[in-house]
């Protein structure tokens, strides 16, 4: 028996997802818009986020929040962090007893700092959570292209299960039960590739692009072992595979406020300007928390907090970077 699977979100990746889920199981997708539902449901398209790909002609799409949730085996949560709790209230009015709840946002909580699987255990304590999650650019999943993800539950048997409803053709789904290290690596990378997209609006050149990537690597597990993750986790998809992708493309939202940054925008007329949430914005705050929080150094990120939040520009975080002693490559940022 097929397992029913209910999307909770019609942003680029959770369309995305819901697509190669349709391929496997029966898929519901949760839109906010009734005409994104009934778009879907006629035309089997997203024009607002994915207008130039055909979705999954099995694939069911509804307004109602009952209706998508009231009789899923799976859930999968594809709504930004600070909506999450939110929507996960009252999915809890709705979802059927022990059903595994999946996340696929890539945030913190602002104010509590907790990663999405412990919003979910918060106020739905009795339902196994995970997050699905790796260096996945939506558009080019949906061209057809190769990709590789991760889906982490503390219990392999859940994640094994859920695997053969997420891994389709040569979209390719790893187990991980390192759930905090998956958790944090989607999260974090988010702030370095807003300062990696702050030096190609510099115009400072791929040796530069190289050094930040890398040190934001260290820097990003130095966070994540410190709560908790393990440092072979960010050596993995849901840590440099998922950095690289989003340092790298012009795809990524995050770079993108990075570049406009480094172009000399504001972070309010870039934000104006975007239809999706580009998360390292709101991230980038609650990492510097988390620093101050588990007394671990975070140049990059914290030259990215100055820029996002206190005015600064991003020649003035370059130029605060490069003045940094250089000391032992593991020891020193």
């Amino acid at each position: 028996m097929k397992l029913r699977v209910a999307v909770l979100g019609a942003g680029s990746f959770g369309t995305t997802v819901a697509h190669l889920v349709a391929r496997n199981s029966p898929a519901t997708l949760w839109c906010r818009s009734a005409e994104t539902a009934d778009q879907v449901n006629r035309e089997h398209r997203n024009g607002r986020y994915l207008a130039d790909y055909a979705l999954h002609p099995e694939l069911r799409a509804t307004a109602s929040l009952e209706e998508a949730v009231r009789e899923a085996d799976v859930v999968v949560l594809g709504v930004p962090s600070h909506g999450f709790r939110e929507v996960l209230s009252e999915v809890a009015q709705h979802i059927r007893p022990w059903v595994p709840v999946v996340s696929l946002a890539k945030g913190l909580e602002l104010g509590t700092h907790l990663r999405m699987t412990q919003v979910i255990r918060e106020v739905l304590p009795e339902h196994r959570a995970g997050a699905l999650t790796g260096p996945n650019l939506a558009k080019e999943i949906m061209a057809g292209y190769a990709a590789a993800a991760v889906i982490a539950f503390d219990d392999l048997d859940v994640a094994r299960q859920l695997q053969g409803v997420f891994h389709c053709g040569v979209f390719r789904v790893y187990t991980n039960r390192d759930v905090a290290g998956c958790e944090l690596g989607g999260a974090l990378k988010n702030v370095i590739a807003i300062a990696t997209g702050m030096g190609d609006g510099l115009g400072v050149g791929d040796n530069t692009r190289a050094a930040v990537i890398t040190r934001g690597l260290a820097e990003l597990t130095r966070l994540g072992v410190a709560m908790g993750g393990e440092a072979s986790t960010f050596a993995g998809l849901a840590g440099i595979g998922d950095l690289i992708a989003t340092c790298a493309s012009r795809q990524s939202r995050n770079r993108h406020v990075g570049e406009e940054l480094g172009k000399g925008r504001t972070i309010e007329e870039i934000i104006a300007s975007m239809n999706q949430v580009a998360e390292g914005v709101k991230t980038s705050r609650v990492v510097m928390e988390l620093a101050d929080k588990y007394g671990v150094d975070l140049p990059i990120a914290r030259e990215v907090y100055g820029v996002v939040h206190e005015g600064r520009t991003a020649m003035d975080a370059y130029r605060g970077l490069t003045r940094r002693p250089a000391g032992s490559e593991h020891d020193a940022a």
